[in-house]
């Protein structure tokens, strides 16, 4: 494929926010080596590892367990590669490591393939979380060997558990950081700072965010809060398109707003808040979705785990099972995700309706 077929930064606003970004289209198979490559590189002669999703939450707690052990690798990961991550944390792990495993929760038996061998390499394994966990899978956890730590996911994000584990005496700012993750995390929103962590979090590499973030706390350096500038317009732009192609629709006792397009999914789902919904669904490009409620609809994570995901009351991802060949994701693509929006509607009709 020709790279400027899939060259960013020719795309309009318009074409950007329907198609995914460049990533998409490099072949996992080829990621995957290189993939290994690096979690090879970062397990070698590492005495305490961190496994955790690369947003504000899990980095912010990287830079917690950093301040207690000076040290601590980073291998990153999602709820969809949690496989792969612990595939290759036991085959390269380093005997006797300290690992922890943060803000990551298994969607089903399969994501745990390797745990067990982490856990006969490791000193000890500990795992930070904030999710809805299916009991049975925090039973295999804690039955692996594993001390499992899951907090009130309506109240704490995983770097409160993580503060309130490591039983350390840590500093004001890094209090502060945990509480305005928080505050982002649990889409609380009334720190103004919290969007500045999430957005600076997704936008630079996670061993940058961690540096400034163990540095400054919150309270972003100057060179950051530029950054965001710059990039928030483009930001804001690809959150209009998608707020103009949403629509409102009656389910059951909701009101629930569905749109699509690549966009920051909090700023969309607020906006459809303040247009009467109770609920939102932001379909994406790359066929995943993020499902955001409002203190009208506490339940999108039961609406995520019927299709491929899970989360939060107020806030949950997935991705339908919908896609079977390339033919299908541009099917997806010219029809703004019609076919993952249906599937995503029918799991909210199919929530039972308290009378």
């Amino acid at each position: 494929m020709d790279d400027w077929l899939i060259d960013d930064d020719r795309l309009s606003i318009e074409r950007k926010s329907i198609l995914p970004g460049e990533g998409f289209f490099h072949p996992d198979t080829v990621e995957e080596v290189e993939r290994e490559r690096e979690a090879a590189e970062t397990l070698t002669d590492a005495e305490t590892v961190v496994i955790a999703d690369p947003d504000a939450d899990g980095l912010a707690c990287v830079a917690l367990v950093r301040e207690v052990f000076g040290e601590a690798a980073l291998l990153e990961a999602s709820p969809h590669n949690l496989d792969r991550a612990f595939e290759w944390t036991g085959e390269y792990l380093e005997p006797g490591a300290d690992v922890f495993v943060c803000d990551l929760c298994p969607d089903e038996v399969a994501d745990l393939a390797g745990l067990d061998d982490i856990v006969a390499r490791a000193g000890s394994v500990r795992w930070f979380d904030h999710h809805q966990w299916d009991d049975a899978l925090a039973a295999a956890v804690e039955d692996a060997g594993v001390d499992l730590t899951v907090g009130e996911s309506d109240e704490e994000c995983t770097a409160d558990v993580a503060m309130a584990e490591l039983a350390t005496d840590f500093a004001e700012y890094l209090v502060d950081l945990t509480a305005v993750t928080r505050d982002h995390d649990l889409w609380i929103r009334d720190d103004p700072r919290s969007d500045d962590l999430a957005d600076l979090a997704h936008w630079i590499e996670p061993e940058e965010y961690i540096e400034i973030v163990r540095e400054h706390g919150a309270d972003l350096p100057t060179e950051a809060e530029e950054l965001l500038a710059e990039r928030r317009i483009e930001k804001e732009a690809l959150i209009e398109k998608a707020v103009e192609r949403a629509q409102l629709r009656e389910i059951g006792p909701w009101t629930v707003g569905v749109t699509y397009g690549r966009c920051s999914q909090n700023e969309v789902a607020e906006a459809l808040r303040e247009q009467g919904a109770d609920a939102a669904v932001i379909v994406k490009p790359a066929g995943s979705a993020s499902i955001r409620g409002t203190e009208n609809f506490e339940r999108a994570h039961e609406v995520a785990a019927q299709v491929n995901g899970g989360g939060h009351p107020k806030a949950a991802g997935c991705k339908p099972d919908v896609y079977d060949d390339m033919l299908d994701y541009a099917h997806h693509w010219t029809t703004r995700g019609a076919v993952a929006k249906q599937a995503i509607v029918d799991a909210f009709r199919r929530l039972e309706v308290e009378a």
